[in-house]
Protein backbone atom coordinates (compact mmCIF):
# COMPACT_ATOMS: atom_id res chain seq x y z
CA UNK A 1 0.00 0.00 0.00
CA UNK A 2 1.09 3.48 -0.55
CA UNK A 3 1.06 6.21 1.58
CA UNK A 4 0.85 9.11 -1.43
CA UNK A 5 -2.52 10.69 0.44
CA UNK A 6 -2.09 9.36 3.68
CA UNK A 7 -3.47 11.91 5.98
CA UNK A 8 -6.19 13.18 3.64
CA UNK A 9 -9.79 12.75 3.60
CA UNK A 10 -11.57 11.98 0.42
CA UNK A 11 -15.25 12.74 -0.14
CA UNK A 12 -16.98 11.06 -2.98
CA UNK A 13 -20.23 11.77 -4.38
CA UNK A 14 -22.41 8.99 -6.43
CA UNK A 15 -19.98 6.44 -5.20
CA UNK A 16 -21.93 3.30 -4.85
CA UNK A 17 -21.43 2.24 -8.78
CA UNK A 18 -18.24 1.31 -11.16
CA UNK A 19 -16.47 4.41 -11.56
CA UNK A 20 -16.92 5.10 -7.42
CA UNK A 21 -15.82 1.81 -6.69
CA UNK A 22 -12.75 2.12 -8.50
CA UNK A 23 -11.94 5.78 -7.31
CA UNK A 24 -12.40 4.79 -3.83
CA UNK A 25 -10.37 1.74 -3.98
CA UNK A 26 -7.29 3.42 -5.76
CA UNK A 27 -7.69 6.10 -3.18
CA UNK A 28 -7.69 3.78 -0.09
CA UNK A 29 -4.61 2.00 -1.81
CA UNK A 30 -2.64 5.23 -1.33
CA UNK A 31 -3.51 6.04 2.09
CA UNK A 32 -6.35 8.61 1.85
CA UNK A 33 -9.24 7.52 4.56
CA UNK A 34 -12.84 7.74 2.50
CA UNK A 35 -16.12 8.95 2.72
CA UNK A 36 -18.70 7.18 0.53
CA UNK A 37 -21.79 9.46 -0.27
CA UNK A 38 -24.65 8.21 -2.48
CA UNK A 39 -28.55 8.46 -1.82
CA UNK A 40 -28.96 6.45 1.61
CA UNK A 41 -30.56 2.92 1.19
CA UNK A 42 -29.13 -0.79 0.92
CA UNK A 43 -26.43 0.03 -1.96
CA UNK A 44 -24.71 2.83 -0.11
CA UNK A 45 -24.52 0.52 3.33
CA UNK A 46 -23.61 -2.16 1.42
CA UNK A 47 -21.12 -0.38 -0.47
CA UNK A 48 -19.98 0.92 2.86
CA UNK A 49 -19.26 -2.84 3.96
CA UNK A 50 -17.27 -3.78 1.12
CA UNK A 51 -14.96 -0.53 1.52
CA UNK A 52 -14.45 -1.63 4.81
CA UNK A 53 -13.48 -5.11 4.36
CA UNK A 54 -10.60 -3.51 1.45
CA UNK A 55 -9.14 -1.47 4.49
CA UNK A 56 -11.05 -1.93 7.52
CA UNK A 57 -11.67 1.67 9.65
CA UNK A 58 -10.17 3.52 7.03
CA UNK A 59 -13.47 4.47 5.56
CA UNK A 60 -17.24 5.14 6.29
CA UNK A 61 -20.51 5.95 4.09
CA UNK A 62 -22.83 8.65 4.46
CA UNK A 63 -26.43 9.49 3.01
CA UNK A 64 -25.85 12.30 0.48
CA UNK A 65 -28.64 13.75 -2.26
CA UNK A 66 -26.22 16.31 -4.19
CA UNK A 67 -29.55 18.54 -5.26
CA UNK A 68 -30.48 19.16 -1.82
CA UNK A 69 -28.41 22.07 -0.13
CA UNK A 70 -29.17 20.51 3.27
CA UNK A 71 -28.09 17.26 2.37
CA UNK A 72 -25.07 18.03 0.39
CA UNK A 73 -24.48 20.68 3.67
CA UNK A 74 -24.89 17.80 6.46
CA UNK A 75 -22.65 15.58 5.28
CA UNK A 76 -19.53 17.96 4.72
CA UNK A 77 -19.82 18.97 7.97
CA UNK A 78 -20.30 15.59 9.32
CA UNK A 79 -17.22 14.88 7.37
CA UNK A 80 -15.54 17.76 9.05
CA UNK A 81 -16.67 16.66 12.67
CA UNK A 82 -15.78 13.36 12.44
CA UNK A 83 -12.06 13.83 11.00
CA UNK A 84 -11.52 17.58 11.12
CA UNK A 85 -10.44 18.25 7.25
CA UNK A 86 -11.57 18.00 4.12
CA UNK A 87 -9.14 17.98 1.64
CA UNK A 88 -10.58 16.30 -1.23
CA UNK A 89 -14.01 16.33 -2.51
CA UNK A 90 -14.43 13.90 -5.65
CA UNK A 91 -18.01 14.79 -7.68
CA UNK A 92 -18.94 11.39 -9.18
CA UNK A 93 -22.77 11.73 -9.07
CA UNK A 94 -24.92 11.84 -12.48
CA UNK A 95 -27.65 10.53 -14.32
CA UNK A 96 -28.17 9.92 -18.33
CA UNK A 97 -31.18 10.00 -20.69
CA UNK A 98 -31.88 8.56 -23.84
CA UNK A 99 -33.86 11.04 -26.25
CA UNK A 100 -33.64 12.44 -29.36
CA UNK A 101 -34.46 16.48 -29.67
CA UNK A 102 -37.71 16.59 -30.84
CA UNK A 103 -38.80 13.47 -28.30
CA UNK A 104 -37.31 14.82 -25.74
CA UNK A 105 -39.34 15.04 -22.08
CA UNK A 106 -38.95 18.06 -20.96
CA UNK A 107 -39.52 17.09 -17.20
CA UNK A 108 -36.52 14.23 -17.61
CA UNK A 109 -34.71 16.92 -19.10
CA UNK A 110 -34.88 19.34 -16.06
CA UNK A 111 -34.21 16.21 -13.47
CA UNK A 112 -30.90 15.94 -15.52
CA UNK A 113 -30.56 19.42 -15.29
CA UNK A 114 -31.43 19.11 -11.72
CA UNK A 115 -29.10 16.24 -10.68
CA UNK A 116 -25.92 17.26 -13.04
CA UNK A 117 -25.80 20.87 -13.21
CA UNK A 118 -28.00 21.81 -9.80
CA UNK A 119 -25.70 19.21 -8.11
CA UNK A 120 -22.53 20.37 -9.60
CA UNK A 121 -23.03 23.71 -8.10
CA UNK A 122 -24.29 22.68 -5.20
CA UNK A 123 -21.37 20.37 -4.33
CA UNK A 124 -19.02 23.17 -5.44
CA UNK A 125 -20.32 25.96 -3.41
CA UNK A 126 -20.87 23.70 -0.23
CA UNK A 127 -17.15 22.12 -0.47
CA UNK A 128 -15.83 25.70 -1.52
CA UNK A 129 -16.97 26.92 1.49
CA UNK A 130 -15.78 25.01 3.46
CA UNK A 131 -12.24 24.52 2.21
CA UNK A 132 -12.18 28.14 1.70
CA UNK A 133 -13.13 28.64 5.42
CA UNK A 134 -10.75 25.79 6.75
CA UNK A 135 -7.69 27.41 4.56
CA UNK A 136 -5.86 24.16 4.35
CA UNK A 137 -6.25 24.11 0.40
CA UNK A 138 -7.84 21.07 -1.46
CA UNK A 139 -8.67 19.51 -4.36
CA UNK A 140 -11.62 19.22 -6.04
CA UNK A 141 -12.54 16.84 -9.25
CA UNK A 142 -15.30 16.95 -11.42
CA UNK A 143 -16.71 13.82 -13.39
CA UNK A 144 -17.16 15.17 -16.86
CA UNK A 145 -17.27 12.79 -20.08
CA UNK A 146 -16.13 12.51 -23.45
CA UNK A 147 -19.78 13.71 -24.59
CA UNK A 148 -18.60 17.22 -23.46
CA UNK A 149 -15.92 17.93 -26.62
CA UNK A 150 -17.84 15.39 -28.44
CA UNK A 151 -21.75 14.53 -27.75
CA UNK A 152 -23.52 11.85 -29.36
CA UNK A 153 -26.88 11.57 -31.52
CA UNK A 154 -29.53 11.23 -28.87
CA UNK A 155 -27.46 12.03 -25.76
CA UNK A 156 -28.57 15.77 -26.10
CA UNK A 157 -29.66 15.68 -22.23
CA UNK A 158 -26.58 14.05 -20.96
CA UNK A 159 -24.18 16.17 -23.29
CA UNK A 160 -26.14 19.56 -22.35
CA UNK A 161 -26.36 19.42 -19.02
CA UNK A 162 -22.37 17.45 -18.48
CA UNK A 163 -21.31 20.41 -20.66
CA UNK A 164 -22.60 22.59 -17.97
CA UNK A 165 -21.30 20.65 -15.19
CA UNK A 166 -17.91 20.44 -16.60
CA UNK A 167 -18.18 24.45 -17.28
CA UNK A 168 -18.84 25.24 -13.30
CA UNK A 169 -15.90 23.15 -12.95
CA UNK A 170 -13.72 25.10 -14.90
CA UNK A 171 -15.05 28.43 -13.29
CA UNK A 172 -14.28 27.02 -10.09
CA UNK A 173 -10.98 26.47 -10.74
CA UNK A 174 -10.37 30.09 -11.15
CA UNK A 175 -12.26 31.48 -8.13
CA UNK A 176 -10.55 29.16 -6.04
CA UNK A 177 -7.02 28.98 -7.02
CA UNK A 178 -6.39 31.96 -4.44
CA UNK A 179 -7.30 29.69 -2.13
CA UNK A 180 -5.34 27.07 -3.29
CA UNK A 181 -8.14 24.63 -3.98
CA UNK A 182 -7.43 23.22 -7.58
CA UNK A 183 -10.68 22.21 -9.42
CA UNK A 184 -9.36 19.61 -12.64
CA UNK A 185 -12.17 17.37 -14.41
CA UNK A 186 -11.92 13.68 -16.03
CA UNK A 187 -13.95 12.92 -18.86
CA UNK A 188 -14.00 8.96 -19.51
CA UNK A 189 -15.47 7.11 -22.00
CA UNK A 190 -17.58 4.05 -21.27
CA UNK A 191 -16.99 2.26 -17.85
CA UNK A 192 -19.70 -0.46 -17.74
CA UNK A 193 -18.05 -2.23 -14.37
CA UNK A 194 -15.22 -2.38 -12.41
CA UNK A 195 -15.69 -5.52 -9.58
CA UNK A 196 -18.81 -6.81 -9.09
CA UNK A 197 -20.09 -3.12 -9.52
CA UNK A 198 -21.82 -2.22 -12.61
CA UNK A 199 -22.39 1.25 -13.93
CA UNK A 200 -25.57 3.03 -13.16
CA UNK A 201 -25.11 5.01 -16.13
CA UNK A 202 -25.40 1.99 -18.63
CA UNK A 203 -27.87 0.72 -16.26
CA UNK A 204 -30.06 3.38 -17.42
CA UNK A 205 -28.90 4.11 -21.49
CA UNK A 206 -27.15 0.80 -22.02
CA UNK A 207 -30.77 -1.05 -23.43
CA UNK A 208 -31.42 1.92 -25.90
CA UNK A 209 -27.71 1.53 -27.00
CA UNK A 210 -27.55 -2.00 -27.51
CA UNK A 211 -31.06 -1.54 -29.34
CA UNK A 212 -29.81 1.18 -31.73
CA UNK A 213 -26.61 -0.53 -32.81
CA UNK A 214 -28.78 -4.22 -33.24
CA UNK A 215 -25.82 -5.78 -30.41
CA UNK A 216 -25.83 -7.63 -27.23
CA UNK A 217 -23.92 -6.60 -24.23
CA UNK A 218 -20.95 -8.39 -25.34
CA UNK A 219 -21.17 -6.49 -29.04
CA UNK A 220 -21.95 -3.47 -27.05
CA UNK A 221 -18.40 -3.49 -25.27
CA UNK A 222 -16.21 -4.87 -28.11
CA UNK A 223 -17.69 -1.47 -29.89
CA UNK A 224 -16.46 0.86 -27.17
CA UNK A 225 -13.11 -1.09 -27.23
CA UNK A 226 -12.72 -0.97 -31.19
CA UNK A 227 -13.72 2.50 -31.42
CA UNK A 228 -10.83 3.73 -29.79
CA UNK A 229 -7.34 4.48 -30.86
CA UNK A 230 -5.76 1.82 -28.35
CA UNK A 231 -8.49 -0.43 -28.65
CA UNK A 232 -8.51 -0.70 -24.76
CA UNK A 233 -11.99 -1.29 -22.39
CA UNK A 234 -11.78 1.69 -19.62
CA UNK A 235 -12.12 0.49 -16.34
CA UNK A 236 -13.13 2.21 -12.81
CA UNK A 237 -10.10 1.47 -12.16
CA UNK A 238 -8.29 4.12 -15.26
CA UNK A 239 -10.21 7.35 -13.97
CA UNK A 240 -9.25 6.46 -10.51
CA UNK A 241 -5.61 6.83 -11.72
CA UNK A 242 -6.39 9.82 -13.11
CA UNK A 243 -8.07 10.99 -10.13
CA UNK A 244 -4.93 9.67 -8.13
CA UNK A 245 -3.03 11.96 -10.09
CA UNK A 246 -4.60 15.14 -9.86
CA UNK A 247 -5.28 15.03 -5.98
CA UNK A 248 -1.56 13.72 -5.31
CA UNK A 249 -0.35 17.09 -6.96
CA UNK A 250 2.17 15.46 -9.29
CA UNK A 251 1.68 18.58 -11.44
CA UNK A 252 1.06 22.33 -10.49
CA UNK A 253 -2.12 22.01 -12.32
CA UNK A 254 -5.75 23.73 -12.29
CA UNK A 255 -8.63 23.77 -14.82
CA UNK A 256 -7.43 20.65 -17.08
CA UNK A 257 -9.40 18.31 -18.26
CA UNK A 258 -7.61 14.05 -18.33
CA UNK A 259 -9.34 12.51 -20.92
CA UNK A 260 -9.39 8.82 -20.12
CA UNK A 261 -11.25 6.69 -23.13
CA UNK A 262 -8.25 4.99 -25.17
CA UNK A 263 -8.33 7.66 -27.81
CA UNK A 264 -11.14 9.36 -29.19
CA UNK A 265 -9.95 11.39 -32.07
CA UNK A 266 -13.34 13.18 -32.55
CA UNK A 267 -13.18 13.99 -28.50
CA UNK A 268 -9.88 16.23 -28.89
CA UNK A 269 -10.44 19.51 -27.71
CA UNK A 270 -10.57 21.89 -30.53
Amino acid sequence: MSELLKGKIAVVTGAAGAIGYGICQVLLENGATIVATDLPGEKLDAFAEDLDKLAQGQSMGLPMDVTNVDSVATALDETLSQYGQLDILVHNAGLAHVSKIIDMDIEKFQFLEKVNVEGTLIVLKETGRRMIEKDAGGDIVIMSTKNVPSPSAGFGAYSATKAACHQLGRIASLEFAPHDIRVNMIAPDAVFSEGKYKSGLWDLVGEDRMRARGMNEEELHQYYRERNLLKAAVTGRHVANAVLFFVSRQSPTTGATIPVDGGLPDATPR
